[in-house]
């Protein structure tokens, strides 16, 4: 894919890289946005990657009820200084990520959370669905291994499409405002609490109505 001057400058915007940067980035990527910028990160090229070693002890605790008191979310994100912590995009950004908690209901942060366990379980379950589908020997460990990333993506906050913004993961929203602020931020942990949760009751609807409240505001 040839690399363009509006491609650079997403490019440049999502991450804070130079320009140079963001043109050999996308080459190097083919021209696809999430391996350029995985490619400025493993280079310690991007804002975000840059910013990554510095600690970020401020920050809020912010809470988000849904109408109704039907799912209820605490979220913790840290920043390096409390000027930023009160800044209106960061605060902004907290909220809508709690929003976005409660409609998506991920189970990790990142997938460095996920238990190595729970990481052995769903090889298992890839594998034997290959060898179920008569899969060849050779590919077996290579499709057990794509279904991991399906996992990773499904449950893991970071990697989840924005509810309000599905062309972009929460990450990339969260590196964006990293690249603006210039500062380093970090979602550091959150609880996701279901009214009924456990029980023997469906609360599928629950979730859609919030993620539908979600995108709208």
């Amino acid at each position: 894919m040839e690399v363009n001057a509006q491609m650079v400058q997403e490019l440049r915007a999502k991450t804070g890289a130079g320009i140079m940067d963001c043109k050999k980035a996308l080459a190097e990527g083919g021209g696809d946005m999430d391996k350029a910028i995985d490619w400025l990160r493993k280079k310690g090229l991007s804002a975000a990657a840059k910013k990554a070693s510095r600690i970020a002890s401020e920050g809020t605790v912010a809470s988000y009820i849904h109408m109704g008191g039907k799912i209820g979310v605490l979220l913790e994100v840290n920043a390096e200084t409390d000027f930023v912590a009160r800044n209106d995009e960061f605060q902004r950004f907290v909220k809508d990520v709690a929003m976005h908690i409660a409609a998506s209901a991920p189970s990790y942060v990142g997938r460095d959370e996920v238990p190595k366990s729970v990481v052995e379980h769903e090889m298992e379950i890839g594998r034997a669905q290959a060898l179920e589908q008569k899969k060849p020997a050779a590919v077996v460990e290579k499709i057990a291994t794509g279904k991991l990333e399906k996992y990773y993506k499904e449950f893991c906050l970071l990697e989840q499409p924005f509810v309000k913004d599905q062309e972009k993961s929460v990450e990339q929203v969260l590196n964006e405002l990293v690249a603006k602020i210039g500062e380093k931020i970090v979602i550091r942990r959150f609880a996701r609490y279901q009214l009924g949760e456990g029980l023997q009751k469906r609360n599928e609807d629950f979730a859609a109505e919030v993620a539908k409240t979600a995108k709208s505001n």
